[in-house]
């Protein structure tokens, strides 16, 4: 039996095979094709690898940032840990005393003058710390041979992986009352001196600490941001006629804005915790009037005191106006045109 030879139909040739697609995927297409996002289940298929590496992260976050959280309540409380040997006991069975904490603390003028203290450090080290990494790495991207920039980079950034007790030490051997600085006065026929006991300079000596153990700290952050601008920017500028000084002002520094956005707003919310450690271990040495932070304040009154109550009181009232105070910086920041913690 002879086989029809006959060609097919140019139409029927060119149509394409159609196979067949599941319905859940045409719908996900279908979606992705008319809004232009993707679904949010193949968002998860697609990136569900980077998700399941993120999991012991998050469960560490919960575990041990949100679940504390709950313990707030305790600020509501006259708590009394040693009604049970279990804390969750402890708080369900403590007796509830409403809003009384928080009037005591408004009462209290050792919270104002702690709240005060607070305020006078970040201002301080807002002016006079904050710029210093800014400074250091827009001088260090500045030098043309690497094996300079790297060992500089290493020196700022070494006293970073010291503890606060090493960096207080070294501060009061240097400007203590029997320090080097003391001792070279007196031989000179000079009175001595004692910056770390001296409530005046306090603010200043807590600052002058923390430039020289974090300040190589923030130069990584900026110097990663300084190695993102395009050379042809710079090219460009030069070929312009500009200085040094104003390709600096009108290239290096707007690439830097964003960053320098984001950490203000960051510092900003962290205005309220100006260093416990560090203070911690200068409180006695220069007095509770100059040396009680918020910190502090909560540690001596919930630890030391055994009001954990009041003391809980006074964390939640700094977590809440810390919150306040990064929203404000943020919307600042939009306001700017910089995008800040999170976009509009």
């Amino acid at each position: 039996m002879s086989h029809s030879t006959v060609p097919r139909s140019s139409a029927e040739a060119s149509t394409p095979v159609k196979t067949p697609v599941a319905s859940g995927d045409a719908t996900g297409a279908r979606k992705e094709q008319s809004s232009g996002k993707l679904s949010l289940r193949l968002r998860f298929r697609r990136d569900r690898v980077l998700i399941f590496m993120t999991l012991p992260a998050v469960l560490l976050l919960l575990v041990f940032n949100y679940l504390p959280i709950l313990g707030n309540i305790v600020a509501f409380q006259d708590y009394d840990p040693y009604i049970s040997d279990n804390g969750i006991v402890s708080i369900l069975h403590s007796p509830f005393v409403g809003l009384e904490n928080f009037q005591r603390i408004f009462e209290d003028s050792a919270f104002w003058n702690a709240v005060q203290n607070t305020l006078l450090l970040f201002f301080v080290q807002l002016v006079l710390f904050f710029p210093i990494p800014i400074l250091l790495a827009l001088l260090i991207n500045s030098v043309v041979r690497p094996r300079v920039r790297a060992v500089a980079q290493a020196v700022l950034y070494l006293p970073h992986f010291f503890s606060w007790v090493l960096v207080i030490a070294v501060f009061q051997q240097m400007f203590g009352g029997a320090g080097m600085l003391s001792q070279l006065l007196r031989q000179h026929g000079y009175d001595g001196l004692d910056i770390m006991t001296d409530p005046n300079t306090f603010p200043f000596l807590i600052t002058a600490q923390s430039v020289w153990k974090d300040a190589g700290w923030g130069i990584i952050v900026f110097l990663a941001a300084l190695a993102s601008v395009p050379t042809d920017l710079y090219e460009a500028a030069a070929m312009d006629g500009t200085g040094r000084w104003r390709r600096m002002w009108h290239v290096t520094l707007p690439a830097l804005r964003p960053v320098i956005a984001l950490l203000l707003v960051l510092r900003v919310g962290d205005a309220l915790t100006v260093g416990f450690e560090q203070i911690l271990l200068q409180r006695d040495g220069v007095g509770t009037d100059a040396g009680e932070v918020l910190d502090t304040f909560v540690w001596w009154n919930g630890v030391r005191n055994q009001d954990f109550g009041y003391a809980a009181a006074a964390g939640l009232i700094k977590g809440v106006v810390s919150i306040g105070l990064v929203l404000a910086a943020n919307k600042i920041a939009h306001l700017m045109g910089e995008q800040g913690v999170y976009k509009k």
